[in-house]
């Protein structure tokens, strides 16, 4: 596989955290490469490390060792402001959590990682990305409403708009979507929804999207489908079966 191939490649990454009792090694020694436009979902028990790992793919956790490289940039080259910079440009997160900002609509919420960060951006091509990006995930109706009046799969929409906007209003098609535990506070239906756009999202798009999970029906979307344990990955196969 050429390099360009690869949007992440991970090599001897270690994370570990001092207790009175000794280190806790949450992540051990881990190498993992990850091509271009898949769909990555990683399972394991709570505690296992599933959740640090992402938080240092997307450079929030520095490691106790090793390297990451994403679109051929190594993370640990970057000091706290070229890092804050790669990661509104190139990685979009979303978390269980939702954490819109109550006090803003739909779009607003939507654009503000873009309008606080990049006031070089076409504003013509970020609304036309926006209304394309919200007509996509059925928002349009929805864009004045503030967070408390949208239900969670439509507040979990918002936050993926959120996160892959910019790739949308710059053509970029390499953008990194990084998921912790997506659809933990949905519904069945609004988690096939969201397990679907992620989906399309890689087939259509182009994005590498890699998703922390615990439920058999998520990891079903991937293409696939890592199982952590201790920090480690114990299992790495193709996923055995898609929804349709």
């Amino acid at each position: 596989m050429k390099m360009s191939d690869l949007h992440v490649k991970i090599n001897d990454l270690s994370k570990s955290y001092p207790s009175p009792s000794g280190d806790v090694i949450a992540v051990d020694h881990l190498d993992l490469t990850v091509p271009r436009g898949q769909f990555l979902a990683i399972m394991g028990p709570s505690g296992s490390g599933k959740s640090t790992l992402l938080h240092l793919i997307a450079g929030l956790t520095k490691p106790t060792s090793g390297s990451i490289v994403i679109n051929d940039t190594d993370l640990s080259t970057l000091n706290d402001s070229a890092l804050t910079r790669f990661r509104r440009r190139h990685i979009g997160m979303v978390f269980q959590a939702f954490n819109l900002i109550p006090t803003l609509t739909a779009e607003e919420n939507v654009l503000l990682p873009v309008l606080a960060g990049f006031h070089d951006t076409d504003e013509r091509k970020l609304q036309q990305a926006l209304s394309s990006l919200l007509e996509r995930l059925s928002l349009v109706p929805r864009r004045h409403h503030y967070p408390d009046q949208l239900s969670g799969g439509e507040q979990q929409r918002i936050a993926i708009a959120r996160a892959i906007l910019l790739d949308f209003a710059t053509d970029a098609h390499e953008g990194l979507l990084l998921a912790d535990e997506p659809t933990g506070n949905l519904d069945s239906a609004n988690s096939r929804n969201i397990c679907q756009l992620l989906r399309e999202l890689c087939s259509e798009q182009g994005h590498t999207t890699i998703v922390v999970t615990h439920e058999s029906r998520v990891a079903d979307w991937a293409d696939r489908v890592i199982s952590f344990q201790d920090g480690k990955i114990v299992n790495d196969q193709p996923s055995l079966r898609k929804e349709a």
